[in-house]
């Protein structure tokens, strides 16, 4: 998923499937559809599928759907209040689903990016479906909604429910190729040449790989109650839907460890490679002490009482033996250690 925009104001929309024909409706119009189906009795009527969507909802907006639905308290607070774990609950009959979407936020072009949880509450009622989401996300956006709604409401609350499901599932697995794609160029800048920087873009990935956890974990805990409980809410036709997301949320789960271990795996390399160049320069050090240990020796021969009777011709043959084979061995030192690559 794309980085999302700023957010819109609170809207709501209102699609309505009864007596095949679809209806959809915005705004206030949508109250009052919304008021005058729920008041023909339970469900809205035999056939009839409900879908209420809220973007960016404020409290005044929850109060009144959740007035009109004769939601739980709880509920709509959870709904206003945000900042939920991921959880499916049942409460007075009703399943409250809270799952995440997520999106990036670009650090620099082509590098690090930074992965943020938006909140997604969905409520599955006797004929309706609630959501309530960040208005920069849009449900609808997702591919089983292409066909239009029409396919999507008729089966009823719960297919839609499904689709939505499955749609924020989908949008996980671009992230985690985005994470397996970081950890591949990370490796190859660890190996070649390991900087500060990139051990920040590791700390970074760490953080971006423990946000996608946190959403897609416990979605797996979701899906496994909404196929093994038995609700009335949902149809055991569709429960073999909801067990084709709960596959792909194990196999997504699985590369998330998988990537955890790589960029574990990442750090002990750059630290392993850091400690090998640090090995290499103490090598170096050494070397250069060797060849500079043989200039000292020259230095030490030619003192201050000897230089001027050497330059003046008048030293022993030996003198000049001693300081050549000196200059030799340094020489042949600095030979040496180039071939074994330790200057």
């Amino acid at each position: 998923m794309d980085a999302m925009t700023q957010p819109s104001p609170s809207s709501l929309r209102l699609a309505r499937w009864a007596g095949g024909k679809l209806t959809e409706t915005e705004g206030d119009d949508a109250l009052a559809a919304l008021e005058t189906a729920v008041a023909k009795g339970p469900a809205a009527g035999a056939g009839t599928t409900l879908w209420i969507d809220m973007s960016d909802p404020d409290a005044a907006l929850v109060a009144r759907v959740a007035s009109i639905l004769g939601l739980h308290p709880l509920i709509a607070e959870d709904v206003v209040e945000g900042n939920q774990r991921a959880k499916v609950e049942v409460t007075d009959g009703l399943v409250h689903i809270v799952m995440f979407v997520l999106n990036t936020a670009e650090a620099q072009a082509g590098a690090h990016f930074s992965v943020k949880a938006h909140e997604v509450d969905l409520v599955l009622g006797d004929g309706f479906l609630l959501s309530a989401h960040p208005g920069t996300w849009d449900p609808r956006s997702g591919h089983h909604f292409r066909p239009g709604l029409e396919p999507i409401l008729r089966p009823g609350a719960d297919h839609v429910l499904w689709a939505i499901v499955d749609a924020i599932v989908d949008d996980y697995f671009p992230f985690a190729d985005r994470l397996e794609d970081l950890i591949d160029r990370l490796q190859d800048a660890v190996v070649d040449r390991p900087t500060r920087d990139t051990l920040e873009e590791l700390f970074g990935l760490k953080r971006d790989l423990i946000a996608v956890r946190r959403a897609v974990s416990p979605v797996r805990e979701i899906l496994n109650q909404l196929t093994n409980r038995e609700l009335a809410l949902i149809d055991a036709q569709e429960v073999l839907y909801f067990r084709d997301i709960y596959d792909h949320v194990i196999r997504l789960a699985d590369e998330l460890d998988t990537d955890r271990e790589l960029v574990a795996a990442t750090v002990e390399i750059y630290l392993s490679t850091i400690n090998n160049n640090l090995s290499v320069i103490m090598k170096r050090l050494t070397g250069v002490t060797v060849i500079l240990a043989g200039i000292g020796a020259i230095a030490g021969i030619f003192g201050m009482s000897e230089a001027g009777s050497a330059f003046a011709g008048i030293e022993a043959a030996g003198f000049w033996i001693v300081t050549l084979a000196v200059v030799a061995i340094a020489v042949t030192a600095a030979v040496v250690l180039r071939r074994v690559d330790w200057i």
